[in-house]
C-alpha cells in the first residue's frame, strides 16, 4: 500500500529542522537494515524523539511504526495522522492488543519503534527497560536496533517549556549494531545487554556532543553525575 502521509510529514520535520538551524551529528545509520523486520530500541529524553529516532532510518530509506500511548491517538490533531503513518496504540491496562499488531507488523517485515523506559527520563539518564522489546525480537525471530540521541531535551521536554527557536542546537544520534534476540535466552538477559548497548551509545553521544552549558542558568539538561542540575535518578515521579 501507498504510503500518502509518512513521507510528506517527513519533509515538513526537515523543513522544521532546516527552519530551526538544527545540527546533526548521526553516526551508526549504517547499522539500520534496508529490509526486514526489527526492534529500533531509543533512551527518551524528550517529547520529540520519535521525530529524531526516525530520521536516522531514512538513510536506509526505511520507516519506523513507532508504539505510543493511546491518548495520542485520540488527540484531533495528532491522531489521524499517527494512524495514517501506521503507527501502533497502546493502551496500557490492555497491552496485548498492542502486542499483537506490533509482532504482526514484524513479521511482516516492518521497524517498530520501542522507548523501553516507557517514559521520559527527566534526569536523562537511563530508567529501568521493560521487557516487551525483547519479547516482540525474540518472538518475531528479528534483531534489536540500540540507539541513543543526545540534546533533544533541550528543545521540548517534560518540565520544560518548549525552545523551537533558532537556537542551532546540536542533536547527536548513535545507532549500535544489532543485538541479537535468541529465543533460547532468557528476555531478561537480553534487557541487560540491550540496556548496557543503550547507555555505551548515551555515553558515547554525550562525549561527543559539541557544546557545554552557557552559564548557571543553562545546565539544566546536563545529568547532575556530569555536573549539570538535572534531577538526580529516582528524584522525580
Amino acid at each position: 500500500m501507498a504510503e500518502l502521509v509518512y513521507p510528506p510529514v517527513i519533509g515538513a520535520a526537515r523543513a522544521a529542522f532546516k527552519a530551526l538551524d538544527l545540527k546533526f551529528d548521526i553516526a551508526g545509520a549504517d547499522n539500520i537494515p534496508r529490509r526486514g523486520g526489527a526492534v529500533l530500541v531509543s533512551n527518551h529524553i524528550g517529547y520529540l524523539d520519535f521525530i529524531f529516532c526516525g530520521l536516522a532510518a531514512r538513510p536506509a530509506k526505511r520507516l519506523v511504526r513507532f508504539m505510543a500511548k493511546e491518548s495520542v491517538f485520540r488527540h484531533k490533531v495528532s491522531g489521524p495522522l499517527m494512524r495514517a503513518m501506521k503507527h501502533i496504540p497502546v493502551d496500557r491496562a490492555q497491552g496485548v492488543h498492542a502486542y499483537k499488531h506490533a509482532l504482526s507488523a514484524l513479521r511482516g517485515g516492518e521497524i517498530i519503534g520501542v522507548f523501553p523506559e516507557a517514559t521520559i527520563s527527566e534526569s536523562f539518564t537511563l530508567k529501568t527497560f521493560k521487557s516487551g522489546a525483547a519479547r516482540l525480537a525474540q518472538e518475531a525471530g528479528v534483531p534489536l536496533l540500540p540507539m541513543a540521541l543526545w540534546g533533544t531535551q533541550r528543545l521540548w521536554t517534560k518540565g520544560h517549556k518548549r525552545d523551537l527557536g533558532r537556537n542551532h542546537f546540536p542533536i547527536t544520534i548513535r545507532v549500535g549494531e544489532p543485538v541479537e534476540a535468541s529465543p533460547d535466552e532468557h528476555t531478561e538477559k537480553i534487557t541487560d545487554r540491550l540496556r548496557s548497548r543503550v547507555q555505551d551509545l548515551l555515553e558515547a553521544a554525550q562525549r561527543a556532543y559539541p557544546v557545554r552549558p552557557k552559564g548557571p542558568d543553562d545546565t539544566w539538561w546536563v545529568p547532575a553525575h556530569l555536573g549539570g542540575t538535572a534531577p538526580a535518578p529516582g528524584a522525580t515521579a
